[in-house]
């Protein structure tokens, strides 16, 4: 019989080390989840975070070695029947993709249910009620592949709730989501916590929208707890080290000035108001002029199937040497269309791409998986390298020196994101086509990458990145565009793009607008207050 006022989790001296590492990927963990709460899970990529959710789910649980034990509301792990653990435990991916079986959005929403074995009257009852509250009625008809990576993702929650779990783990859920569907993605699971009372470990690295919401902070370091409190403590936890690593991920707010922490837009804006006479933007020089185009794009229409629309329809581009262009848009806009045009993937229906002659083209893909053929990393990288002393420099300056004898499939998103541009780079290509670079990464893996792309713009090489990531575009970017129904939209200066948006924009932006005026990035803030 389960005690209903046990822990929903608990966690006790829990270690767990993969099948041939040398080190232990969690170490000691004693954590209580108490029921109906909301836990934000942060840490460096590769602090162990992804592994810690695979462990709390048994069906996806790594191979390897635990001691410790597991406990869900008193009960151990292993006492679980697998339908009740099934049912009772949700677990939504990063990837929209990976997480669908089926190809209809009804079937989708009913599989579950029909693996638990329930009666088809009962089936209908929860479908119905579960594509009402996630607002999936509209599109309920229709096929899988027809819906936008947000409209994927919602299904993928939705389709876990219909099964009623009182447990939801979510492993970086909106890390392939463009801003807007990210921000209904987090509404959607909002009202799950406030309304349902589910329980929900989230790993995330969207602060400023998650940590708002978190009821406390589970914060892992090389596999251990090093922080378990409310979400104000763990700024103040991290902002009292001035060289925290952490301190670029948390909300901007946080880091304004006023030596206090502050979490949310809405108090960080209301702190601006009340020392605007304190605040100055920072003047912005002039960036010199252009390099010659390196990469042209003239009236490019593109259809994937002559059945179905144009994905771009008459895009133009000019991609320069020694610049860092960002490309935004929605989910579905034909970003990664456009890349895999610009770099010969694809062939366009109609237009020209233009390249500069003898330039190497590397194109980064969505998804990095796709890249690694070998047994281990050193194999992959070697592959192509020029010589194996310029893989372990390369391999030394993103960190990945120590996974090397792993396989590739074994890394962590983050690992894998760095390893796939570590691998491209190899190749020494002068044009760098980059399709979220920064997904799966912290702050300080972001930051390295930045300081890289901004070296490599700077020897001359040439960059497009599509991101979703809009703080990183605005504070490394030169230029922004935006990709909207097949058209390139509004190239400027990443300065103004950010500044002429309401919503593509950044959170430094939106506290600021009306207030201190011309300021997108933290440093455009001035501050002579005391």
């Amino acid at each position: 019989m389960e005690d209903t006022h046990s822990p929903a989790i608990t966690l006790r001296g829990f270690s767990f080390q993969y099948a041939g590492a040398k080190e232990q990927a969690l170490r000691e963990l004693d954590v209580k989840v108490e029921r109906g709460e909301m836990v934000l899970l942060c840490g460096s990529t590769g602090s162990g975070k992804s592994t810690l959710l695979r462990c709390l789910k048994r069906e996806l649980a790594p191979h390897g070695q635990r001691t410790g034990t597991i406990l869900f509301g008193g009960r151990e792990q292993a006492e679980l029947e697998p339908l009740e653990a099934a049912g009772r435990i949700g677990f939504v991916l990063q990837d929209p993709d990976n997480g669908i079986v089926t190809d209809t959005v009804w079937h989708e929403l009913a599989f579950g249910l029909e693996n638990l074995g329930l009666p088809t009257a009962v089936i209908r009852r929860r479908v119905a009620e579960t594509a009402h509250f996630f607002g999936i009625a509209p599109w309920y008809r229709r096929r899988v592949h027809e819906l936008s990576g947000g409209q994927k993702q919602i299904l993928n929650l939705a389709s876990i709730m219909s099964m009623q779990p009182e447990i939801l783990l979510l492993d970086e859920p909106t890390a392939q989501l463009d801003p807007i569907a990210a921000g209904e993605f987090l509404q959607a699971l909002g009202r799950i916590h406030r309304e349902l009372g589910v329980t929900v470990i989230l790993c995330e690295h969207r602060m400023e929208e998650i940590l708002p919401m978190a009821d406390s902070v589970l914060y892992l370091e090389a596999g251990r707890a090093a922080f378990r409190g409310t979400p104000r403590g763990f700024a103040e936890f991290v902002l009292a080290d001035p060289s925290h690593p952490f301190i670029p991920a948390l909300p901007a707010a946080c880091r304004l000035p006023g030596g206090r922490p502050l979490i949310t837009v809405a108090q960080g804006r209301e702190w601006v108001g009340e020392n605007a006479r304190k605040l100055a933007c920072r003047k912005s020089v002039p960036d010199p002029a252009l390099g010659e185009p390196v990469l042209s794009a003239k009236e490019i229409w593109y259809q994937y199937d002559k059945e179905q629309p144009y994905v771009l329809r008459g895009m133009e581009l000019k991609l320069h040497r020694g610049e860092i262009l960002a490309l935004v848009g929605g989910n579905g806009s034909g970003k990664s269309t456009a890349l895999s045009v610009l770099c010969g993937l694809q062939r366009p229906a109609r237009g020209r791409v233009k390249r500069a002659k003898g330039s190497r083209v590397a194109l980064l893909v969505q998804r990095p998986r796709a890249l690694f053929t070998c047994d281990t990393l050193r194999e992959d990288l070697m592959a192509c390298a020029a010589d194996e002393k310029a893989m372990l420099a390369q391999a030394g300056y993103f960190g990945l020196t120590h996974l090397l004898g792993h396989h590739p499939y074994d890394l962590s998103g983050g690992e894998m994101q760095k390893a796939a541009l570590c691998k491209l780079l190899l190749t020494e290509p002068d044009i760098l086509l980059l399709d979220e670079p920064t997904k799966g990464l912290d702050a300080f893996a972001k930051a390295e990458i930045a300081a890289l792309l901004r070296r490599l713009a700077g020897a001359g090489k040439a960059i497009l990145l599509v991101t979703h990531d809009l703080e990183f575009a605005a504070a490394n970017a030169r230029r922004c565009a935006m990709l909207f129904d097949g058209e390139v939209l509004c190239t400027q200066a990443a300065h103004a793009f950010f500044l002429g948006n309401m919503f593509y924009t950044t959170a430094v932006s939106r506290m600021t607008r009306g207030l201190v005026e011309g300021c997108v990035v933290e440093e455009d803030i001035l501050w002579s207050g005391h």
